[in-house]
């Protein structure tokens, strides 16, 4: 599995992870994301920041994650400079159970690291037992449960080696 900041032509392929997430999540009855959100015009924005890394095995992306260094909305008390923040961990249901989430995590730690950030910090709702347990799993560690609007968000934090 290589891992790797995307290319701007890879934007595409992004948008097509996230919103194949997003189908499925919404089958299931978990809508998450809004297709402004993971629609082409904002995936390639973002992917032209430089803030969308992904997962491939030879030509197939297997999974996506969008990788911030500051995230004021979620986490507006943690000082800037001091830490690194996932967003958008997506994987392709092809990809699913074969630790795509679990590499995505670990480059986003070592980068973190990397970068001189404390901490590699996420967020996601409050009631996605797996996911959170995915998160756990890998060593992190639950900060706090927040309220924002009408959701409740579960924050979770792993210290980066620098």
């Amino acid at each position: 599995m290589n891992i790797r900041p995307a290319r701007d032509a890879d934007a595409p392929q992004i948008a097509a992870v996230l919103q194949e997430a997003e189908q499925w999540l919404a089958d299931g009855g978990r809508t998450l994301w809004s297709a402004a959100e993971i629609g082409q015009e904002r995936v390639l924005r973002d992917t032209c920041n430089g803030l969308f890394h992904i997962a491939c095995e030879g030509t197939q992306v297997a999974g996506v994650m969008k990788f911030e260094l500051e995230d004021a909305y979620f986490w507006p008390e943690i000082p800037p400079g001091s830490s690194a923040f996932v967003h958008k961990l997506a994987v392709r249901r092809a990809w699913a159970k074969q630790g795509v989430s679990k590499a995505l995590l670990a480059y986003a730690l070592s980068r973190a690291g990397q970068l001189g950030r404390d901490h590699l910090r996420l967020d996601c709702v409050a009631d996605r037992q797996g996911l959170r347990e995915l998160y756990e799993d890998f060593g992190f560690v639950l900060h706090s449960v927040i309220q924002i609007g009408g959701w409740s968000y579960a924050r979770y934090e792993i210290a980066a080696a620098n």
